[in-house]
């Protein structure tokens, strides 16, 4: 049976069942299997670490695929298996499948892609591994006292991330728990011993704990140590598997000066102490955050200089083919991939929002190109919130502007460079800053144009 052939009948009846498709390592595997070759061969030959294909991909696969044939899958039964379950579905598949499509888009022509907003669900077909990045998460994660630290703008994945990160932690038996720091209200940020309560109460509920914060909190000792020995004494004394503990928009406590000149410190204090007590390698730390910390600390205080730093990046040229892909579109000469990024550049939020809209045929890509900056184009509402925020602050727009008519990278205070960063308008070369992408260019100087129109207009 042809390889390819028998890929198209697997994505297209996991697609039918609600699970999503073989991704590109899990081909790579199969193709793999196919030629007989060992794991080892395989991820050398693909560029990847032989640990990763045989810890976390193949296992994933074959149970994805157990789930869907009905019988337990290895790599010993995997060729047969397979060929035995698509000769059992190749009448059905070829009444829905024309023969000229057997290597087609993954998207189910029934099922039209969600409107991209938000983080990616665990199931869906239009996430894109980041598979050197994970590997070396997963590799961490497994590590008594690991710290990892996650950095990105805004609209970047962080999020999509760490959910594969807590399933990929629930799935090795750990207890998770994942903190969004921006749903913290500004009354209990601003004021270190509630925010420590609401810490403590949040990582107990989490883990269906009673709160109990009243027996560990004692003014005497302070919030920090009455927070450090609720962790140590009531949480990771009462589990028996290690404990993920992940905080997601860490920048949040950032703007709030004093709390993060004690709360930070807080954080390096615990991974130094996995070091001290055995009952702290039960820890597990993931710190996500948008911008770098512009926050004085000692470096002996800071979480951000020790533990496995991950920055991510745009999508690439061959990431953003590959995921048109996956939205249907046959982008394989690379033109138009070069168009949009000409314009967006990686930026994965619009990347997505681009594909989409290209999905449902409204709109092709000279059109989508030339209105992009427009209150007529798909990026309207995306960059009209960004506006609407930085009206409320003139001192961010004028900083914006000193960036986009420059030509070269210029210097901002830090203050200024961590809301712009975060917010995704700018990127930064060493300690300056630039344009994000065109859009955002194109956007804001027209938006300086009508102020500069406006102003100057007689009475």
């Amino acid at each position: 049976m042809n390889l390819n052939f028998l890929i198209e009948i697997i994505d297209h009846q996991l697609v039918r069942s609600q699970n999503h498709p073989l991704n590109s390592t899990e081909i790579i595997i199969l193709r793999g299997i196919w030629q007989y070759r060992t794991y080892n061969q395989i991820a050398i030959e693909a560029g990847y670490s032989p640990g990763y294909f045989t810890n976390v991909v193949a296992p994933e696969l074959y149970h994805r695929l157990s789930e869907l044939i009905g019988e337990r899958v290895n790599k010993k039964n995997c060729r047969t298996l397979l060929e035995y379950y698509a000769g059992t579905q190749v009448e059905s598949t070829e009444s829905l499948i024309p023969k000229e499509l057997l290597i087609s888009p993954v998207v189910d022509p029934d099922k039209l892609p969600d409107y991209p907003s938000g983080s990616i669900s665990l199931n869906s077909p239009f996430y894109l591994k980041r598979s050197i990045i994970e590997e070396k998460i997963y590799q961490e994660i497994r590590k008594p006292g690991a710290l990892i630290r996650v950095k990105a703008p805004r609209e970047m994945g962080k999020t999509s991330l760490l959910l594969r990160i807590i399933d990929y932690g629930n799935r090795l038996g750990y207890c998770t728990v994942s903190l969004n720091l921006e749903q913290v209200e500004h009354e209990v940020v601003s004021n270190l011993n509630q925010f420590l309560r609401w810490l403590c109460a949040n990582i107990a509920r989490q883990l269906q704990f009673k709160p109990m914060l009243d027996e560990y909190w004692d003014e005497d000792m302070g919030s920090k140590i009455s927070c450090t020995l609720f962790l140590q004494d009531y949480i990771l004394e009462s589990i028996d598997a290690p404990l993920v503990l992940a905080f997601d928009e860490t920048n949040r406590v950032f703007e709030y000066p004093r709390i993060a000149k004690d709360f930070l410190p807080l954080l390096r204090s615990w991974y130094e102490e996995t070091k001290r007590l055995p009952v702290w390698r039960k820890l597990r730390l993931l710190v996500v955050h948008s911008t770098d910390i512009y926050v004085p600390l000692d470096l002996d205080q800071s979480p951000f200089n020790v533990g496995l730093p991950i920055q991510l990046n745009y999508f690439t040229p061959v990431e953003v083919r590959e995921l048109a892909r996956r939205y249907g579109l046959d982008w394989e000469d690379g033109q138009e991939a070069e168009q949009l990024m000409a314009v967006v550049e990686g930026h994965p939020a619009l990347v997505h929002l681009a594909l989409y809209h290209l999905n449902q045929g409204k709109i092709n890509l000279s059109q989508l190109i030339e209105t992009a900056a427009n209150a007529t184009g798909i990026y309207s509402h995306h960059l009209q919130r960004h506006w609407v925020t930085l009206e409320k602050q003139p001192e961010l727009v004028q900083a914006l502007y000193k960036v986009f008519n420059a030509t070269e990278p210029v210097y901002l205070s830090p203050t200024l460079t961590h809301k712009l960063s975060s917010m995704g308008l700018i990127k930064l070369s060493g300690s300056e800053a630039m344009a994000g992408c065109e859009l955002y260019r194109q956007f804001f100087t027209n938006k300086e144009k009508q102020h500069c129109i406006c102003t100057s207009s007689p009475p």
